[in-house]
């Protein structure tokens, strides 16, 4: 039932290839910003997740204004 609802459609075949077009764009795409992302901004990334949250962010110090 379905194969012959899909058959019935014009121009079903350009859809796979749009599809794989995308899919192999955008993996080039990461894997290109993986090779030249800054590691330092890897590093600062990975340790979001262990931190408490009780670091205070030197531009978040107001402070030095007074």
């Amino acid at each position: 039932m379905y194969k012959n609802i899909l058959q019935n459609i014009d121009n079903i075949a350009i859809w796979p290839t749009i599809s794989f077009v995308i899919f192999f764009s955008f993996f080039t795409v990461l894997l290109w910003w993986v090779i030249k992302v800054d590691k330092k901004y890897v590093d600062e990334m990975g340790q979001i997740p262990l931190s408490d949250g009780n670091e205070k962010n030197p531009s978040d110090n107001l402070t030095h204004l007074l």
